[in-house]
């Protein structure tokens, strides 16, 4: 696959080198744009003081001739328009077409007519991080008001300038929208964040994946290793794998962001999964969400396209929450108000209403210092993301700065309230990926409200600290019986973006981990084995009253052991499958599919080592009050299951419980099946969530204001 715009790993030289080529490129493509461009001079002359506000109104037409950048000869391509250095507009994806048409409208508020839009071509490639095509620039400062203009754009790559890259059409019209400008300034928000409102979702759409039915079989048995991927915009979603059948029985929910009110397309692609190559191509279908009623839950049968089969979809579309950004001015919490509703809107006394509400939260991103210089002007170009969940907000760029102040207020809604928040700060690169910083991220749990504090930065993995701090405010309110009940619930996935790699330190990190989790159990066998040796009599005669105890239901526990395999003929039963599965996985491969399988082996063997060891901490953790909050749930959890035993006998509990697995699928046939236990336990966090999770503290000597006080000159 061609790799134009793809991004590496830069060494200062190169980074100075590409940057000089690339400032050089955008001031020939600025040129070559408005050479190009099919739009006459312009008769307003702008005012330079203070310039009004304007509507561009821009229909993408289609595209013409562009680059191939997918093996097959072809591309996948979709547009974004950036204003001030930010996205304002995404199109949807043309698979496999290098003639796309579009047909795409959007509005975008100008205030300052002389920057140009900036508009670039990209070719999506799911899972991968997507290939550049083409950029160019639209001269607004060339266009006539009030009147729709024909605009034909040649895509340029600054690394490439000789290339033909193909064309964008688009028609544009530029007008005055001076009533825009007042309704914007009684509600204290900047023209960037309206821009950035085109990132605040408007509903949520809810995806259960059922089953799928008579799928095509790609591999040599006749069957398939079938999974799905899901892609919204810039969400994606990978279903788990269901192995060797064509009718598999999922039973997942995804839920993505809705950004436009004329809803969107999902894009919906199955795969049958491949040990040791690419994986084979089952079929695709899309889902037009503006064909779709909204607090209604559409049950769909999607056929495959380019393939055989269908797939069976629940998909529900709702209204959202309020998740805004807005200016220090604008201070929910601050109003008197608005934080009585906000309180009663999660008292006790609304402890059943709107379960999925769980709480608000607010995060006041102020400030961050002595960040790290990213460019070889040694300044940076900081903006701030923040994350809860797949909810995902950023601030504006300070440009030339290490000490940014962004001033900015997020507030989300709470679903769970064991999220982690997370705040990273990138430094923006026009044509390419942003550029790390630094992070943290901290508990919903462990959040001490209305305290301004100074985080220190953290690395990628959040492991160790980076340069800079960053000073956040932040304030959480929640239910906690809705909290409670909650944690009983599945968690919430997040996007999927990258697949598991293969890393010898995460490798030997893992198995050092569950060799702990084995030595505790080994630890606890010779605890139990020395009240055998009578080391300590009264912990010994204990046992012993114990243990004659237990005897006396051994009869009736005889005849269940009897109808189980024993242990020998188990693990011979293991054995036998493991080896036929090992036989039939080496039969007719060449030398790199075995690598390429060992590899596979190495990474599933990485993913049970980390999933082991994390069950086995999160035990450890309740226990040790590593989360109070969970710890007192399952004290009072408990205490309620002791008072329901006294009162009620365990075989009408039993009764009861049976009847609900059994009657659960014709109550609810397309219910996810969960275990509460386990839901409980995933909220607990293992040991490294916990080092990820510790707050570092800042170092004095570190702080540009200490500095500045110390040395005056």
């Amino acid at each position: 696959m061609n790799t134009y715009g793809s991004i590496g790993v830069y060494s200062p030289l190169r980074k100075c080198m590409k940057k000089t080529v690339l400032l050089r490129g955008v001031s020939a493509l600025n040129t070559y744009s408005e050479k190009t461009s099919l739009v006459g001079p312009s008769n307003v002359d702008f005012p330079s003081g203070d310039p009004g506000m304007y509507q561009l109104d821009i229909t993408l037409r289609r595209g013409q001739n562009l680059a191939a950048r997918d093996r097959g000869g072809t591309s996948d391509p979709y547009v974004k328009f950036k204003l001030g250095g930010k996205e304002v507009f995404r199109s949807k994806t043309i698979h496999k077409n290098l003639n796309p048409v579009w047909e795409e409208k959007t509005c975008i508020l100008i205030e300052n007519p002389r920057e140009p839009l900036y508009i670039k071509v990209f070719d999506y490639d799911f899972g991968l991080q997507d290939d550049f095509i083409g950029s160019a620039f639209l001269n607004l400062a060339s266009l006539e008001l009030n009147r729709q203009t024909d605009v034909t754009l040649s895509l340029k790559d600054p690394h490439y300038p000789d290339h033909d890259l193909g064309n964008i059409l688009l028609s544009v019209l530029l007008a005055p929208r001076e009533e825009q400008r007042e309704v914007f300034q009684t509600q204290s928000l900047r023209l960037s964040d309206l821009h950035r409102k085109s990132q605040l979702w408007r509903g949520i759409v809810s995806i259960t994946l059922i089953e799928g039915r008579e799928l095509k079989a790609m591999d040599a048995n006749g069957l398939s290793d079938p999974y799905v991927k899901f892609r919204l915009g810039h969400q994606k979603y990978k279903s788990k794998i269901m192995p060797k059948t064509l009718n598999p029985q999922w039973r997942e929910q995804f839920d993505f962001h809705l950004y436009e009110e004329r809803g969107g397309i999902i894009d919906i692609t199955v795969w049958d999964k491949d040990a040791g190559k690419k994986d084979d191509f089952i079929g695709r279908c899309q889902v037009d969400l503006s064909t779709l009623s909204k607090e209604q839950t559409h049950k769909l049968e999607m056929l495959l396209e380019e393939g055989e089969g269908c797939l069976v979809l629940l998909v529900t579309l709702t209204a959202s929450a309020a998740v805004t950004i807005s200016d220090l001015s604008v201070n929910s919490l601050e109003d008197p108000k608005e934080r009585e509703e906000i309180l009663k809107r999660y008292s006790l006394m609304r402890m059943f209403h709107n379960m999925k509400d769980v709480g608000f939260l607010q995060v006041k991103v102020i400030r961050a210092e002595a960040l790290m210089a990213a460019d070889v002007t040694g300044k940076s170009d900081p903006f701030c993301v923040v994350e809860l969940n797949n909810d995902r907000l950023l601030t504006h760029t300070v440009y030339k700065n290490l000490n940014p102040e962004w001033n900015k207020i997020f507030t989300f809604n709470i679903k769970d309230i064991h999220s982690v928040l997370e705040v990273t700060v990138y430094d923006e690169d026009r044509d390419r990926s942003a550029d790390f910083l630094g992070k943290v991220a901290i508990p919903l749990l462990s959040i001490q409200n209305g305290e301004q504090k100074a985080y220190v930065l953290k690395n990628k993995q959040l492991t160790g600290p980076t340069k800079g701090v960053i000073y956040l405010e932040i304030d959480v309110i929640f239910n906690a019986v809705k909290a409670s009940i909650r944690t009983l619930m599945p968690k919430e996935q997040k996007y999927i973006e990258e697949e598991n790699r293969l890393s010898k330190q995460l490798l030997l990190r893992n198995f050092i981990r569950m060799k702990r989790c084995v030595m505790v159990l080994i630890n606890a066998a010779y605890y139990v084995n020395s009240c055998f040796d009578w080391d300590s009599p009264p912990r010994s005669l204990a046992a012993f009253l114990v243990v004659e105890d237990m005897l006396e239901d051994e009869e009736e526990e005889d005849d269940r052991d009897d109808k189980s395999l024993p242990r020998s003929d188990k693990i011979t039963w293991l054995w036998y499958c493991t080896s036929g599965i090992l036989q039939e996985d080496s039969e007719k491969k060449g030398f790199m599919d075995k690598l390429y399988a060992i590899q596979e082996v190495c990474v599933s063997v990485q993913n049970i080592l980390d999933e082991v060891a994390s069950f086995g901490e999160r035990i450890k953790n309740t226990f040790n009050w590593t989360v109070p909050f969970l710890s007192w749930l399952a004290i009072v959890a408990l205490c309620v299951f002791t008072v329901i035993l006294y009162f009620i006998p365990l075989r009408y509990i039993v009764l009861v419980w049976g009847i609900n697995k059994f009657t659960k699928k014709l109550r609810s046939p397309y219910a996810i099946d969960n275990n509460e236990l386990l839901d409980f336990l995933s909220r607990v966090p293992s040991d490294v969530q916990v080092v990820q999770y510790h707050e570092l503290k800042q170092d004095p000597s570190h702080s540009p204001s200490k500095r500045k006080k110390n040395n005056p000159g």
